[in-house]
């Protein structure tokens, strides 16, 4: 059982940081950014490290009362004295090698090495003295007051270009992420329109928001922190770790024996990390669904006073959020305290070791050799400087930890949506028909949702060009799936829908589009003027050609005597300052613009007035003149439009005829229209 929950886990692991490395090959686009990020990273890093190699010259130098040219020329003749003198100890050992046997021998020989070690250090920092020696003898300031200030004029000015490559390097981290996140953006959105329509059911349109605002932001913060501190931080404890080692390399690896723990611990919490931020996201996208619910639904909430139902569920929604951001902040204390904490035992086991060393002038510890010489006060003062200097970056690296891991968490979200195989999918040789066609086939034509009944079973008909049809049948019969399918918004099980012979699966689902003018029950306006709303779908139209087909849909006398702009009127979020019927015309108005071959209408005139029904059925019957009309509706006023009824039910095609003959022979219709007048 737990070797199953391991592999899960690791195989998720694997899989969100798939999904992140995508997310880098987007921002690896930018390369001179990238490029740019990197190098003011290093002077970063240099420049901290250089900072705090200044505490060498103020120990070592100032704070004794002496200049830079006098203590470089006295490191010079007490390398000269030391070699000299090591030089005779070496030559009084081998004098003793000659005579000497079996373990005195030995000893002696590793004397010899030890000897000729500690020679050749001193002698190469002996001679880094005399090579650095013209130049401090010409430039640097004679005094101790004077080399203080130069050190500090150092200290001052390697701060001012750090912070100058740090505001640089600030701006063109934010640059990559802000672009990625906008490409990723775009692309999500791209695909969102993509989808089968089942899609917007399932995940509903709050959820893909969430995603697309929320886990996204996330994305662009989480590539923020690793283009930023992520490559700032690291190589600022690289350049302070690299001096440590540089002072006493053997002493450095003798502390760093925690930094196993440290890995051991960051690894356990990033995975819960990630795995509470994914929770607290997925809580996120059903709080946005609870406010879309409440919002869109507010005058059923008001109506039927459950105000304090959905402040309970949202308050529900909201608790369960806060409890998800505790323990995520949890972890992140739990990441923070534990890399403070074993930071500051490295230090404080270096201060050990480093201060055993000094005081006793020794360079064995615990029967360890760490340095051929024994350290000075100067040299450990640097070593620690550089191991606090490492714990700092150590310490801003567990602070953005957690917004690293939501970056990364979130990307699974966003590409379970890119990723997502759509049914429809485009023909690989695609054909095309003449316009107009000849006529529209359904043969055999067998549909079920993914998770639900059959509901077309065998449908059969056929329409021919000019004629307009009009289907009625039960609900759950198949009427608007016969809809989605001519629209080629899904394609059949089994069966084929055919346009003068040429399956629509065949035909790329634009050409298909392209023919199509689909007016529904629920009027789609956009937040935009009206005339850009009649012109949505055919952008090239001009003003001219939006008027015309205002006029044709009735809509032109309403629209500039009862709106203030007239075409040029913004409509609020779905055109709440229109009433039904002015709203369905203005979507007749937008697929009459578009000129259609085929015009569809999906229970268009079930919900508005008479008089707005009375203009539209007037519009429709000049429009569809020469062109296919579909119409699903239930209302008998509509169907004295049709040349031909199509009964459904459970699927089928149960009747079809005229509206006499129906009339006659079919007792759903005649109970459909009832005592329904039928006027033309």
């Amino acid at each position: 059982m737990f070797g199953c929950q391991t592999r899960s886990l690791v195989k998720d692991d694997e899989l969100t940081m798939n999904n992140f490395g995508r997310v880098l090959k987007l921002a690896a686009r930018r390369r001179f950014a990238l490029v740019g990020i990197l190098c003011t990273s290093l002077v970063i890093a240099v420049l901290w490290g250089a900072n705090i190699g200044t505490l060498y010259p103020l120990v070592e130098v100032v704070f004794k009362g002496d200049s830079l040219p006098s203590y470089v020329e006295s490191r010079v003749n007490q390398s000269e004295a030391e070699v000299a003198e090591l030089d005779h100890e070496i030559s009084l050992v081998e004098q003793s090698l000659q005579q000497a046997a079996g373990e005195e021998k030995t000893a002696l020989q590793i004397q010899m090495q030890s000897l000729e070690t500690r020679r050749n250090v001193t002698s190469e920092s002996g001679a880094w003295f005399a090579r650095v020696k013209p130049w401090v003898d010409a430039y640097a300031p004679d005094g101790p007051y004077a080399t203080l200030i130069l050190v500090v004029a150092v200290l001052v000015g390697g701060t001012a270009l750090k912070l100058v490559a740090l505001m640089i390097n600030m701006l063109l981290v934010q640059y990559v992420a802000e672009r990625t996140a906008f490409d990723l953006r775009s692309t999500f959105f791209r695909k969102s329109l993509s989808l089968d329509l089942d899609a917007f059911g399932e995940n509903g349109s709050a959820e893909l928001t969430s995603r697309l605002t929320n886990d996204v932001s996330h994305v662009s913060t989480g590539l923020s922190v690793l283009l930023g501190r992520m490559v700032r931080e690291p190589l600022k404890m690289v350049v302070c770790l690299g001096g440590a080692m540089f002072i006493c390399w053997r002493l450095l690896l003798l502390v760093m024996i925690v930094t196993p723990v440290v890995a051991l611990v960051m690894t356990y919490l990033s995975r819960a990390i990630r795995r509470a931020s994914r929770r607290a996201m997925e809580e996120m996208s059903q709080l946005y669904g609870m406010l879309s619910d409440a919002f869109s639904g507010i005058r059923v909430v008001k109506a039927f006073n459950t105000q304090a139902y959905e402040r309970a569920k949202f308050r529900r929604g909201t608790h369960a959020f806060y409890l998800k951001s505790m323990k995520i902040h949890f972890y992140n204390m739990l990441a923070r305290s534990s890399s403070e904490m074993l930071g500051m035992a490295t230090v404080g086991m270096a201060i050990l070791a480093g201060g055993y060393l000094v005081v006793n002038q020794e360079t064995h510890l615990l029967g360890l050799r760490m340095s051929q010489v024994p350290l000075n006060v100067g040299e450990v003062l640097m070593f620690f400087g550089f191991l606090i200097g490492a714990s700092d970056p150590a310490r801003k690296l567990t602070d953005v930890w957690s917004g690293l891991q939501r970056g990364v968490a979130a990307t699974t979200r966003l590409y379970a949506v890119i990723d997502q195989k759509v049914r429809v999918q485009e023909p690989s040789d695609p054909k095309s028909v003449p316009r107009p066609h000849r006529d529209i086939t359904f043969q055999d034509v067998c549909y079920h949702y993914s998770s639900g009944p059959k509901v077309l079973d065998g449908m059969n008909f056929k329409i021919a060009h000019g004629e307009t049809i009009a289907v009625v049948g039960p609900n759950g019969s198949g009427k608007s799936t016969l809809v989605s399918l001519l629209c080629r918004f899904d394609d059949p099980q089994s069966g084929m829908i055919l346009v003068d012979d040429v399956p629509l699966m065949e035909m790329r689902t634009r050409d298909v589009r392209r023919r199509i003018a689909l007016v529904t029950q629920r009027t789609a306006l956009f937040e935009d003027t009206i005339e850009n709303n009649i012109r949505y779908g055919t952008p090239g139209a001009d003003s001219h050609a939006v008027v015309r087909a205002a006029k044709m849909a009735f809509a032109d006398d309403f629209i500039r005597t009862k709106t203030p702009n007239g075409y040029q009127t913004r409509l609020g979020s779905g055109g709440v300052q229109l009433s039904g019927g002015q709203m369905q015309r203005i979507a007749l108005a937008r697929a009459f613009l578009r000129d259609p071959d085929i015009l569809i209408l999906d229970e268009a005139t079930s919900q508005i007035d008479m008089e707005s029904e009375l203009l539209i059925h007037k519009a429709l019957k000049k429009f569809l003149v020469n062109r296919t009309g579909l119409m699903i509706t239930h209302r008998a006023s509509s169907l004295v439009m049709a040349d031909r009824t199509i009964v459904v039910e459970a699927g089928q095609v149960a009747d079809q005829g005229t509206h006499e003959e129906l009339q006659q022979r079919n007792d759903f219709y005649r109970n459909l229209c009832g005592d329904q007048r039928l006027s033309a």
